[in-house]
């Protein structure tokens, strides 16, 4: 299958939900491959990790955003997006991402244990209420959502009243990570960041008139005492990219290592009986079944990669995914190994635009897996999952299971 064909399978729905016999198509061209004029594919590790450090490639900016979209400023999700530290190039991005790092150090993640563990143990006591006459329940909507929406707004300071408006709000807006996204589903996108710019303005308001101990209060305060480092359209787009980054691949991770883990009891059972192996089995399933499969660069300059030319004003197209199964990073990569000793996915990328929220991620995903199957022992699907016809955030549209007998105590974890 020629390069380029093979990406507009990957483009199509059927390569969306499946998109991992076709990156070996591609792969079959060189880890990175011209499948466009302009356009360059890469699915090798070591060449998507040097692109995604190298200083010579960078997010779209808006002179060429003006030339690939030129209404994008009246788009209220491109522009939410294109606003925020997401899609902006240093100085601009290093600015941006100083001032909300201190929120995501080590020493604040470790923090919040306590925090994380406790919604979880809450999300499964009434997941088990919801259970009790057999009935199957929504794992996706109960728990792998609720549970990181609930530990982001706390961290931005949203009332917990208000988690239920965000995962519609957010599924629309994120349409526009997509590669390729029609203009009905822009329409649903614009309307999904219209709705969440407009709560973020009332909620910034709220904090200026009674300041708390939240991240919020924390850019509203450094936005007023000098709009020259963070101007009032990156505070709200960069507000609304936090809530959304801070939950949407949580949410996939969660729901799409459950799945792996369902469907390889004896690795699950392992884990059921010790905990502790957990960080591995986080890596592991970020490897295997990433919840972002790509991200995008432009070149500024000439680069050379993978054996290719890439010259000044190249797109490349980098499959985290794919790349996340490379056989000259990964041994036997289609095989679901928790205990192989290959770590370090590209699942939240590398360089400058590295997930600012990794580590919470990994954090709520290494207590949750062993709370679930220790409290859930017996938990099974019900039907095959959907996935979502997504390719940037990979997930399932909803996860019905039954519960069987849940046990008598609570799932410790480590």
């Amino acid at each position: 299958m020629e390069a380029a064909e093979a990406l507009t399978l990957l483009m199509s729905p059927q390569g969306r939900v499946d998109p991992y016999p076709t990156y070996e198509r591609l792969r079959a061209h060189g880890p990175v491959v011209q499948a466009l004029p302009g356009l360059y594919v890469v699915t090798g590790y070591p060449e998507v990790d040097e692109l995604l450090r190298d200083p010579r490639l960078g997010v779209l900016d808006d002179a060429l955003r003006d030339q690939v979209w030129p209404n994008w400023r009246q788009s209220p999700a491109v522009s939410s997006i294109a606003r925020s530290m997401l899609r902006t190039n240093p100085p601009d991005h290093s600015r941006m991402r100083r001032l909300a790092a201190g929120a995501f150090t080590p020493r604040r993640i470790a923090g919040m244990r306590d925090v994380v563990r406790t919604q979880a143990e809450e999300l499964l006591d009434v997941l088990v209420d919801s259970a009790a006459g057999g009935a199957p329940v929504d794992i996706l909507a109960d728990f792998a959502y609720p549970l990181p929406v609930g530990v982001i707004c706390a961290l931005l300071g949203v009332p917990a009243a208000d988690r239920p408006l965000f995962r519609r709000w957010a599924g629309d807006l994120t349409g526009v990570l997509e590669p390729e996204i029609t203009p009905e589903e822009l329409t649903v996108a614009d309307a999904g960041a219209a709705e969440l710019r407009d709560y973020f303005v009332e909620l910034i308001v709220a904090r200026r008139r009674a300041p708390a101990d939240d991240l919020t209060t924390a850019l509203v305060q450094v936005h007023d005492a000098d709009g020259e480092r963070l101007t009032g359209d990156e505070l709200l787009a960069n507000l609304v990219v936090l809530l959304v980054a801070g939950f949407e691949t949580t949410t996939n991770l969660l729901g799409n290592g459950l799945v792996v883990l369902l469907r390889h009891p004896a690795a699950a059972a392992e884990l059921r009986a010790d905990p502790a192996l957990a960080p591995t089995y986080v890596e592991e399933l970020l490897r295997y079944d990433s919840p972002v499969q790509l991200t995008t660069r432009t070149s500024t300059a000439p680069v050379r990669c993978g054996g290719l030319d890439l010259p000044a004003g190249s797109t490349a197209l980098l499959l985290l995914g794919a790349a996340n199964r490379d056989p000259r990073r990964f041994a036997d990569p289609q095989r679901f190994d928790p205990m192989r000793d290959q770590g370090h996915p590209l699942s939240f990328g590398a360089g400058p635009h590295y997930c600012l929220g990794a580590g919470l991620a990994r954090l709520e995903a290494r207590l949750a897996f062993p709370m679930l199957l220790r409290r859930l022992p017996e938990l099974a699907l019900v039907e095959p999952p959907r996935h979502r016809t997504r390719l940037t955030l990979r997930g399932y549209e909803s996860l019905l299971v039954s519960l069987g007998a849940p046990a008598g105590v609570r799932g410790a974890a480590p």
